[in-house]
């Protein structure tokens, strides 16, 4: 079996599954955020249970649209805060919040061979770790947050292997981008992406994370890497639970192998309004920005922030650029302030937020006015994303964003 297939297989009680299968698979968390929180708990009340399958087993996170920009976004806060407290569900508030894709793992809520859903697509954010991640709708967590249960098919897997040295301002932002322009945003539809390689290997977990958030832009079910020694000492390190790391079979049968030479990939960027329309970004030409953001659940953790710092350091922003910085979480936060990362930024003319979904949605801090342009080290650019239908959203790495914000225009670090 496929790597996904073992972790289904346990989780639903059977020896083998195969691809098309429906299943019944216990989860090991459940997630929902501002905006589908409510719709899901709306759903769960419908049910008529009093109770929650497992409060340990069912977290929340106010991201999206927190701190509240209004009145609506305060209200949809409150009925999750409100719903968390009288269930006992993980919860997480201001000031100790961080962007959910960024702070569950970082909290140690999500661990190798587990199971999670999530009412966002992102959820397959934690495949990087070796488990099994999907996003669902919210009357899905809503039945799993009565029941501890999922039912769901299972998906082919494709196997992505990268080899090779990359060059050194290429990252797991790239490798991804490269694979979507590729294989296109429906080419590994509700597929499982399994990655491997020796380039995989060498890569950070920060990097693994970055990847896995991207499967859902190639239309896939959940991207998996598995759990080698650096994912190991990474989960032990944020929690006592118990876990188990699956390793696909030698002879696991997949629906596709696909092979990459990352020496030959430049950093990438894409192109609106598709994941898929991308190109390297020495050949982005002239183009002029008016905002760059650096964060989101893609690439908002203190890798991404070093790297645009070490980009950035001793320049200026343009003065026609607003760069926007969200570390995804408070402690990637404090850890920016320690390194003196924050100080980089301030000094080079960026606005620094609380870690917050924010702009990737189009929800607040930073939305683009019509015919304005911005590169993002966000996961989407389809159109009106980021606010007008009628602006532009340019994906790339960090240190493309920075280079950019500083430039002017899409830069490659190394034109910089």
């Amino acid at each position: 079996m496929t790597l996904a297939e073992m972790i289904l297989a346990s989780h639903s009680h059977r020896k083998k599954v195969a691809p098309g299968e429906f299943l019944d698979v216990d989860v090991d968390m459940v997630l929902s955020n501002d905006i589908t929180g409510p719709i899901a708990i709306k759903e769960f009340t419908k049910i008529g249970l009093e109770r929650v399958f497992d409060p340990q087993k069912v977290v929340m996170v106010p991201d999206h649209f927190t701190p509240a920009k209004d009145i609506a976004s305060a209200e949809q806060a409150k009925m999750v805060r409100e719903f968390c407290n009288s269930q006992g569900c993980r919860y997480f508030e201001v000031g100790r919040v961080g962007i959910e894709h960024v702070l569950l793992h970082e909290q140690g809520l999500v661990l190798p061979g587990e199971v999670i859903i999530g009412a966002d697509s992102h959820t397959c954010t934690y495949g990087a770790l070796g488990a099994f991640a999907t996003g669902m709708g919210s009357t899905d967590i809503a039945t799993a947050m009565a029941t501890g249960k999922i039912w769901m098919k299972v998906p082919p897997t494709i196997r992505f292997n990268y080899h090779g040295t990359p060059g050194r301002w290429v990252s797991g932002k790239d490798y991804i981008l490269y694979a979507i322009g590729d294989i296109g945003v429906d080419g590994a539809l509700y597929a499982a992406m399994e990655f491997g390689g020796d380039a995989i290997d060498n890569l950070s977990l920060e990097g693994r994370f970055t990847m896995a958030n991207m499967a859902i832009e190639a239309g896939a079910k959940a991207g998996l890497f598995y759990a080698d020694q650096k994912t190991v000492e990474y989960a032990a390190s944020r929690s006592e639970r118990p876990f188990t790391v699956y390793e696909p079979d030698p002879c696991a049968e997949y629906a596709r192998v696909v092979e990459y030479d990352v020496s030959g990939i430049e950093p990438q960027v894409a192109f609106p309004h598709l994941p898929s329309n991308t190109r390297p970004a020495s050949q982005a030409g002239h183009i002029k920005i008016d905002q760059s953001v650096i964060g989101s659940c893609t690439n908002g953790r203190i890798e991404d922030l070093r790297v645009a710092a070490s980009v950035m350091a001793g320049k200026q922003v343009d003065h026609r650029v607003r760069c926007i910085i969200i570390p995804g979480s408070q402690d990637v936060y404090l850890q920016a302030l320690k390194e003196g990362l924050i100080e980089i930024f301030i000094r080079s003319g960026c606005s620094v937020s609380t870690p917050t979904c924010g702009p990737c949605l189009g929800g607040h801090m930073g939305i683009l006015a019509a015919g304005e342009k911005a590169i993002a080290t966000t996961n989407r650019n389809f159109v009106g994303r980021m606010g007008s239908p009628k602006s532009e959203v340019y994906l790339s790495n960090p240190a493309v964003a920075a280079a950019s914000a500083v430039a002017g225009w899409i830069i490659s670090p190394d034109t910089l």
